[in-house]
């Protein structure tokens, strides 16, 4: 049987963190999903995985809650399941920069379809950034992207620190495995005075999953945090093992 994976992520403001963690919990656990759910006040992440039919009773159920009502969500197919449990935790960040004037929830760059992506990226002013960490990068990254060399998302605000300037570096733009922490680091780019700051929607996995192969500008496979390890065009499992 072919398991469906799902990632999905939204910055939203949440209240009620325990009584929604227990809420997804059971849903899941009642779906024999398994996975990591991440809840925070500014949030939610996740990517999970079981039967088809489970993931999408779970999309349904999040999307009847008018915060979620707009969740954008990537699917992709495993052979066999990629999670060992289920990981519903609460955090103080969906995704950790520790830079309160980093908030999606205020504003966040411009984005991007991934059917413009290349265009942008060929400009020559621009400055193309791939905001993942470094053993991510050495996988696959686009050609031609600066790698800031980080061991974590949290080093970012030094990366930007020690090598970008607002004025001799006006336009960037950046892009990551799904899209979240390219929403983080927009934020926190505009809160420093960048003043054309854009990233790719739907982050790598949507551009793989639209992009044809022969159009594409991305080199090498995608890595992902289950055990597929990475993914290649059309979001299926890649080569590294």
């Amino acid at each position: 049987m072919s398991i469906t994976v799902t990632a999905f992520y939204k910055f939203v403001a949440l209240a009620d963190l325990p009584a929604l963690r227990a809420e997804l919990r059971a849903l899941a656990e009642a779906q024999e999903i398994k996975g990591t759910i991440l809840l925070a006040p500014e949030g939610i992440n996740a990517t999970v995985a079981g039967p088809d039919a489970g993931i999408h009773t779970l999309l349904a159920h999040l999307r009847a809650d008018a915060r979620f009502a707009d969740l954008v969500s990537k699917e992709s197919c495993a052979p066999a399941p990629p999670f060992g449990r289920l990981k519903v935790r609460l955090k103080r960040e969906i995704v950790t920069l520790r830079r309160p004037e980093a908030d999606p929830t205020e504003r966040v760059g411009t984005y991007v379809k991934p059917e413009d992506w290349n265009a942008l990226i060929a400009e020559p002013d621009v400055v193309v950034i791939d905001t993942r960490n470094a053993y991510e990068v050495a996988i696959g990254t686009f050609e031609g992207a600066l790698d800031p060399g980080t061991r974590s998302f949290g080093e970012f605000p030094d990366f930007v620190a020690a090598n970008l300037d607002p004025a001799r570096h006006p336009r960037v733009a950046m892009f990551c495995t799904g899209g979240i922490r390219c929403e983080k680091a927009s934020a926190y780019m505009l809160a420093h005075g960048f003043p054309e700051v854009y990233h790719l929607e739907g982050g790598i996995l949507k551009y793989l999953e639209t992009v044809p192969p022969s159009e594409s500008r991305w080199q090498g496979e995608c890595f992902v945090f289950d055990e597929r390890v990475a993914l290649e065009h059309g979001v299926k499992p890649g080569s590294h093992v």
